[in-house]
């Protein structure tokens, strides 16, 4: 079969992707992908991808993307996944709607009750119209912003 994607690594890059590898500091994955690309350079061992794709654990199509990735993009790309362009589901609350419930949750809780729990919160939040629903996981992610 006619491979469409040929890695010919240099010999910086395969000194950096060694280095890598044998340091094992870094993502699971991305030492993956510096093995993967190790042993399909076409100037190195040159394994076959069915061969690699059983070495270490993986599909024949991660191997075909990883070569692919590095003959489009560079080495960067194949080694990290690509980043995400756009969250999966909007955000609960923007920065105006956080502020507000922080300042919510800074203000004396509501008659009856000694503080404020993070469900009182969440219905607060929503009884004030500060958005339409909200769990109280939310709520805590929103309050501890340690990301």
């Amino acid at each position: 079969m006619n491979k469409k994607y040929i890695v010919r690594l240099s010999d910086e890059e395969r000194t950096q992707l060694t280095e890598l590898t044998r340091k094992g500091k870094a993502a699971a994955s991305k030492i993956r992908h510096a093995h993967i690309l190790l042993k399909a350079d076409a100037n190195g061992p040159a394994w076959t991808d069915a061969k690699i794709a059983e070495s270490f654990a993986v599909s024949v199509n991660t191997v075909l993307g990883v070569r692919q990735r590095l003959v489009e993009q560079g080495l960067a790309a194949a080694l990290n996944r690509k980043p995400q362009q756009r969250p999966s589901r909007t955000p609960r609350l923007d920065g105006e709607g956080e502020a507000r419930l922080i300042a919510l949750r800074c203000g004396e809780p509501p008659a009856g009750h000694a503080r404020w729990t993070l469900r009182l919160l969440a219905d607060q939040a929503v009884a004030l119209d500060i958005v339409e629903t909200i769990s109280h996981e939310t709520v805590r992610h929103a309050l501890k912003k340690t990301r």
